[in-house]
């Protein structure tokens, strides 16, 4: 569909953007980096793999460079990108019907995502070794606008929308990341939702299952004119999770226009809401409970509700055949009350001297477990609002030498931040018990200003591609309960350059080293005091090498090494692990390993004819992430300093927590005439869940190593006609019980799931 054009750039804000200036901060680049024969080797005995060609794919992955995408790759063979690149197709997420986001992004390499909730409302993506609590280390951008609801202040995914919401994944994790930023240590993944129809029509899809599972998804759209067009998407779904006394209930709606004025002007704009009751407890469970029953959860008055307004429009001007300005002006709003009766596993509800929170609980297998929670003790309101506000014109350039990126953003966030305890376990308000009261009353305010510019130049097969992005951050906070206030600005220079090198038809060499860095949050950074802490922004070196090529015909592959070598990595904070004031400076790490991705079709290559074998492999090595300073830590907290204090570990050399060595997803899929089959496995290898290495799963059930687990998923698709379509999958086929979790008590990951249900055109 035709985009909508308008004679200027629209306005949706203005924001004072007289920011303070400061030294800009720069270091050396110290490049080691090698391919190994050994890894060489492994990766060429996974390259036969047959799998299903992305560039094959009934629909293009990505179009003629729309603001929507930030791949713009009419086929991955001829992806211009100086870095590793990975999408996810339409066709993809619906042969596997996917149940949530999670299932989408484990088909990428390099992602490593963890389960919480069951039903993938808070996603937990890492990269490379990242911690992936929260996904803080990933950028998340919806059709190229920010997603997350405070990406400066607070990049924590409390929201997500549902995957049913979009029609493919786009992933960055090259030196391309400075185009868009604040986070370019790990990755950016752009959702892209669908374009209008170019004829009236819909979908709806129908689904049921076990654990009270359903889900109504509908869309409907067409053009509103001869150059305008609209599309509504609506989605409802509920399920009861992962474990017992939980359930989610979520409505999500999206609404994209897009009109052409003229010859030069386009406009889109997009609006959403997002609203979801649920019955959500945020603690895991203690070993004995664990043992006891991995379904387990005693928390039976937790209840997390959110809504989140979105609206954004960007204007595109093609101002000539080479010259393209998009101008992007966004707003959200995002509201989340999440009441709860316990942070982690081994907190009591409420204060633990009070009575009132009654005796432990003995479980039938005689191990004592949390009081009675539906008549003991209150909740805590952890409640917070954001809003964020933006603006960017963007600027392509696409003379005959290659391609002009530039651009500049001003963002404007705020947070209202509330904690309310009240007296009973079905409180919602505060009341005058002992613990119960207003116990945080904060404001805190984010204003960023961000330039940036990357020029790719094209000298025959050889590309070059440098790039710089400026990042200056200004944070306030004011504490209602004390009167106090702080300030304070971050300034950040973020180079990088990277290289391809097309070898012929059928491969192209790339290599890139950049800047990774993820500024802090305000609660990071400045005290309630009105203070500021010593917690460094997050910086690193991030490179590398590798290639995409056809080794033969219907078959892609893309393998990469990568190096990660922080100057400092910033650990999130938390009871759990030890330091509950808030994250701390980790200091130095390394991360390092190997990563494939290949998919090929058997029709495609001319082995079958009619009918066709179809797979697709992620396969990441991450052979080292790891300490490479001295860092003391204890049960009880972390120091700084070495040598180390009696009781203190000293954890230079150790494995960072949350990264499993090894990740693989594996697709085989068979397509024949109306049916298309096909099963996946999914792997994770252990990894510890604390910076000790500790083996053995503590008592609390916080600290040691998460076994290894595998599972199995299958999916069945069956066209009865043009319009219609009968599917049904299982997850997690065998039933395996597994944990994906310690931070905050054992976490289970989902059981088995079975889903059957239709899907309609009109």
């Amino acid at each position: 569909m035709p985009r909508i054009h308008v004679d200027r750039p629209l306005l949706l804000l203005q924001l004072i953007s007289n920011l303070g200036r400061e030294r800009f901060a720069s270091g050396g680049i110290s490049l080691l980096f090698h391919l190994s024969r050994r890894a060489v080797l492994l990766c060429s005995a996974f390259l036969a793999f047959p799998a299903h060609a992305e560039e094959a794919a009934s629909s293009k992955t990505a179009d003629d460079g729309s603001a929507d995408h930030i791949l713009v790759i009419a086929s991955r063979q001829e992806d211009p990108a100086p870095g590793s690149t990975a999408v996810v197709t339409q066709t993809e997420l619906e042969n596997a019907r996917v149940f949530n986001v999670n299932e989408a992004l484990r088909k990428v390499p390099g992602l490593v995502v963890r389960d919480e909730e069951g039903i993938g409302l808070r996603p937990n993506i890492g990269v490379r070794g990242l911690q992936p609590t929260r996904s803080t280390k990933i950028l998340l951008l919806e059709d190229g606008i920010p997603l997350t609801y405070s990406p400066y202040g607070d990049n924590a995914s409390y929201y997500h929308p549902p995957i049913d919401r979009f029609a493919s994944i786009e992933v960055i994790k090259g030196s391309g990341q400075i185009l868009y930023g604040p986070h370019t240590v790990g990755a950016v993944i752009n959702y892209v939702t669908p374009d209008v129809p170019e004829t009236l029509g819909g979908h709806f899809k129908a689904a049921v299952g076990n654990r009270g599972y359903y889900d109504l998804t509908g869309s409907i759209g067409g053009p509103l004119g001869s150059d305008a067009g609209i599309n509504l998407i609506v989605n409802r779904k509920e399920s009861d999770g992962a474990r017992d006394n939980l359930h989610s209930a979520v409505t999500d709606a999206n609404l994209k226009f897009q009109a052409q004025l003229g010859e030069a002007h386009s406009l889109t704009v997009r609006a959403s809401l997002y609203d979801e009751n649920s019955k959500q407890t945020y603690s895991g469970l203690t070993l004995a409970e664990y043992q006891f029953d991995p379904r387990y959860n005693p928390f039976v008055n937790d209840r997390f509700n959110t809504r989140r307004y979105g609206i954004s429009a960007t204007h595109g001007w093609q101002v000539t055949d080479d010259l393209k300005l998009s101008t992007s002006a966004f707003y959200s709003y995002f509201d989340r009350n999440w009441w709860r009766q316990s942070s982690n596993s081994s907190q009591r509800p409420s204060d633990a001297s009070d009575p009132a929170c009654g005796a432990p609980v003995i479980l039938p297998n005689g191990v004592p477990s949390m009081p009675n929670l539906s008549t003991g003790c209150g909740t805590e309101g952890r409640l917070r609002t954001y809003n964020v506000y933006g603006l960017e014109p963007r600027l392509v350039w696409s003379p005959a030498w290659g391609q002009v990126d530039a651009g500049l953003r001003i963002q404007h966030e705020t947070q209202d931040r509330r904690q309310f305890n009240a007296d009973t376990p079905g409180g919602r308000t505060a009341g005058p018990g002992p613990n119960s009261g207003i116990k945080e009353l904060s404001d805190r305010r984010i204003t960023a200003l961000s330039g940036y510019v990357q020029v790719r130049v094209d000298l025959g097969d050889v590309s070059v591609t440098p790039g710089v992005r400026v990042e200056n951050i200004r944070y306030k906070r004011e504490d209602g309960l004390t009167g106090l206030a702080g300030k304070t600005t971050i300034t950040e220079v973020i180079p990088g350059i990277g290289a391809s090198w097309k070898v012929g038809e059928d491969a192209i060499l790339f290599a890139g080293v950049h800047r990774g860095f993820s500024p802090p949050g305000v609660a990071d950074i400045i005290t309630a005091t009105g203070g500021t802490l010593d917690l460094d922004a997050e910086r690193s070196w991030n490179f590398e090498i590798g290639a995409r090529f056809r080794p033969a015909r219907g078959l892609f592959v893309e393998a990469t090494a990568f190096r990660l070598d922080f100057d400092n990595q910033v650990i999130p904070g938390s009871i759990a692990a030890g330091n509950p004031a808030g994250a701390v400076n980790a200091g130095k790490s390394l991360h390092q390993g190997l990563e494939l991705l290949a998919t090929g079709n058997s029709r495609d290559a001319g082995w079958t004819d009619g009918w066709a074998i179809e797979g697709r492999v992620a396969w990441t090595w991450l052979a080292d992430a790891k300490f490479t300073a001295d860092r003391c830590e204890a049960l009880a907290g972390a120091v700084a300093v070495a040598p180390c204090d009696a009781g203190e570990v000293n954890v230079r050399g150790r494995r960072l927590p949350y990264a499993p060595e090894h990740t693989l997803s594996a697709t085989l899929g068979l397509s024949a005439g109306t049916v298309h089959a096909e099963v996946e496995y999914v792997h994770v290898s252990s990894q510890f869940g604390d910076n000790l290495n500790t083996v053995a799963i503590s008592a609390n059930g916080q600290r040691g190593r998460i076994p290894a687990y595998g599972i199995w998923n299958a999916a069945v698709n069956f066209e009865v006609s043009d319009r219609f379509t009968l599917f049904t999958t299982v997850k997690n086929v065998a039933n395996k019980v597994y944990i994906v979790d310690l931070l905050r008590g054992i976490l289970p990951g989902s059981p088995r799931l079975i889903q059957a249900g239709v899907t309609a055109k009109f």
